[in-house]
Formats: structure tokens, C-alpha cells, sequence
């Protein structure tokens, strides 16, 4: 039986939230307290955007450059949930999302997790990248897109089987 960390997650962390609402607030009070909340809300969007926007800007080249961009996604999807982290009220999840806006805490997540992702699908090169043999050329000039047939090689006719065919009654 495989145990998951995520049940138990979602009932710890909230009691562990409290607590800790409930120690720092005898220290520095209910509206600081709820001061900070606030800020960490605001700043955890603010690095959202700006972060998020960086990683979009890399997720393009290595695209563009034809390499399978995993990286820059699991990076993605960490800034995406350290916003969320620093949106949800609390300073356990405010810590944690801190943390994974941090991108060498990024990169020693994506080390510990890279060799467990297996990609599935297709991935195809565009034929633009540097090194190609259609380099700047058009998506249309590939191979593999362009079958050339005379005009004895195909005919137009409708399929009457198509569900395209079908009228509706």
C-alpha cells in the first residue's frame, strides 16, 4: 500500500499554521500579525510576475533552440506554487514558498526530481534552429510536412460513411 504525504499534509499544516499565529502573535501582536499576512500576499504576487515572467522568457529560447524545455517548466510550475504559498495566509506556507522563489532551491528540487520525469509524446523541432538544414526557412519546407502528388495520385470526393456528412433530423 502506497502511503501519500498529501492527507496528512492537509491536516497538519493548518493546525501547524495556527500555532504558529498564535506564538507569533503573542510576541508581536494580532494586527502585525495580520500586517504580515497581508504583505506576504502582496509580495508573493509581485515575485509571481516577476519571476514568472523570466521563466516564460527561458521556456522560449529553449524552445526556439529546439530542446525539450523540462527544466524551465518544473521551474515554472515551483513559482507558481510558491505564489500560491505566499497567497494562502500563514507563515509555514510563507516560508515555503520563500523558499522555492529561491533558484537554487529550485535547482536542488529539480535535482532530486529530474531523474523521476519521464516525457511522454512528441516533441518536434520546428527547422528554424541554428544547424538545420531548413535553418530560417519556412514550418512548410520540412520533409516531413510536404507530400507532393500529381494529379492522378489523389481524387475529391465526400466519404459517405463521414459523421461530418450526417444531417441532423
Amino acid at each position: 500500500m502506497r502511503f501519500s504525504i498529501l492527507p496528512l499534509a492537509l491536516v497538519v499544516l493548518p493546525l501547524l499554521e495556527i500555532a504558529v499565529f498564535i506564538i507569533v502573535g503573542r510576541y508581536i501582536g494580532v494586527l502585525p500579525v495580520i500586517g504580515l499576512i497581508f504583505l506576504s500576499s502582496a509580495l508573493g504576487g509581485v515575485l509571481l510576475r516577476i519571476q514568472g515572467i523570466g521563466v516564460l522568457r527561458k521556456l522560449s529560447r529553449e524552445m526556439d533552440a529546439g530542446r525539450l524545455p523540462a527544466r524551465e517548466l518544473i521551474h515554472g510550475t515551483m513559482i507558481v506554487l510558491a505564489g500560491l504559498f505566499l497567497l494562502t495566509p500563514g507563515f509555514v506556507t510563507d516560508l515555503l514558498g520563500l523558499l522555492l522563489f529561491i533558484p537554487a532551491v529550485r535547482d536542488a528540487a529539480w535535482l532530486l526530481i529530474k531523474d523521476r520525469i519521464v516525457v511522454t509524446g512528441m516533441f518536434r523541432r520546428t527547422g528554424n534552429e541554428p544547424g538545420s538544414p531548413f535553418e530560417g526557412g519556412d514550418r512548410n519546407d520540412e520533409a516531413g510536412d510536404v507530400i507532393d502528388l500529381d494529379e492522378d495520385e489523389y481524387r475529391r470526393e465526400q466519404n459517405p460513411n463521414s459523421p461530418w456528412n450526417r444531417r441532423i433530423d
